[in-house]
Order: structure tokens, then C-alpha cells, then sequence
């Protein structure tokens, strides 16, 4: 959802501004991450970047058995038949995960839809090859037609703005020293690194 609404705000802009847009690719636009490359005219990538990864997933855990070894009785109350759906504490019910599925297909039909109202004449291989959940290197993206060409900001700044162009940096507020020193403090910081990881890891990185 933050993905959609940061390339919808990316577009208005660039519409009422009337200024192209080109995303710089040096890390890894996968998932949402291409979601938001998609709002630029055009993508320029590094040859060891990671772009791709058209796809959506939801994943879990399953609580139940350790909750009968500790000995621990779950006790949840509803106002709605599907209220507690997919609760982590109680065994998967084939219902919820049909709904799940139904739920995922739509949201990978969002997906589907953006990429090709954006790059549909650029890509170079079926959708259905391409809209798997897979991921490739800047290079084969490009050649996929994933991405327009490849290179880097810098480069591209220069190239388009001549050598005293510079580059402005945007990013969040630093957290402080001590939660930096020390992010195991807080239980929000290690929940945060594990899902990065897990992001990461789908990724194959």
C-alpha cells in the first residue's frame, strides 16, 4: 500500500511540475521497491542491482504447539465470523488460506496492472514470465526490459546536468546514539531488524 501511494504521489508531482522522472536502481527495486520505480519515465540501473520480484506474499507463524507446551490457553472473543482470521494461535483452517489466496491473486493483479501501465511497451518477455516473483541483476533487467539502460545517479546526473550537478541526499531522522549503540533495547528495534532480514532474505541476499 505505502509503495502505491508513494508512486501516485511521484506521478502528480511530476504531472503538475511537468518534469521527467528517472529512478536510479543501486541496490534492489524488488516488490514494492520496483512498485515505486515503475512511477519514473524511465529506470536506469546498476549491472549488480536487483529489480523484479512482481509478485506478493504473506507469511506467518504458527503459535498453537507451543502455546499447549507452556501450557497456556488462548482466549479470544468476536463480533464476525471472519474476525480472527489466520490467528496465529490456533491451526490453519483450509477456509482462511482459500481466502488468503483470493486476497493475494487481487493484490498481484494490482501489481500486474501497474507495471504494465507503465512499461508494458518496454518489456520484452511475456508478463507471465516476468510476473512470477522473480528477481534478476540490473543487466538481465534491462534486457527483460525491466529497465531502460544501465548506469547510476551520479552518472545520470552528470550526463543529463553536466559535471557541478550534485545530489541531494533524502532520508529519515537518524535514531538516537544510544538506540544505535544498543537496538536491542527495544523490542520494536529487534522485530524491525528481523523483518528486514526476512526481506532481504526473500531476496536472496
Amino acid at each position: 500500500m505505502q509503495s502505491s501511494l508513494i508512486a501516485r504521489h511521484i506521478r502528480r508531482l511530476a504531472e503538475e511540475k511537468q518534469v521527467p522522472v528517472v529512478a536510479c536502481v543501486e541496490d534492489a527495486a524488488a516488490s514494492g521497491g520496483y512498485w515505486i520505480a515503475c512511477a519514473a519515465d524511465e529506470i536506469v540501473a546498476d549491472p549488480a542491482s536487483i529489480l523484479g520480484s512482481i509478485g506478493v506474499v504473506a507469511a506467518g507463524f504458527g503459535f498453537e504447539g507451543a502455546l499447549q507446551r507452556l501450557g497456556v490457553e488462548r482466549r479470544m472473543h468476536t463480533a464476525g465470523s471472519e474476525k480472527n482470521f489466520l490467528d496465529p494461535f490456533r491451526p490453519e483452517v483450509p477456509e482462511d488460506v482459500a481466502r488468503l489466496e483470493v486476497l493475494l491473486e487481487d493484490l498481484h493483479g494490482e501489481f500486474r496492472t501497474w507495471v504494465l501501465s507503465r512499461r508494458a511497451e518496454k518489456l520484452k518477455a511475456a508478463p507471465e514470465a516476468l510476473f512470477t516473483g522473480r528477481f534478476w541483476p540490473g543487466r538481465k533487467a534491462v534486457e527483460l526490459g525491466l529497465a531502460d539502460r544501465l548506469g547510476d545517479a551520479a552518472g545520470e546526473a552528470k550526463r543529463r546536468f553536466g559535471d557541478k550537478a550534485k545530489l541531494i541526499p533524502v532520508g529519515g531522522r537518524r535514531p538516537g546514539l544510544l538506540r544505535r549503540l544498543l537496538p536491542g533495547l527495544e523490542a520494536e528495534a529487534v522485530i524491525g531488524a528481523l523483518e528486514e532480514r526476512a526481506a532481504w532474505g526473500r531476496l536472496g541476499l
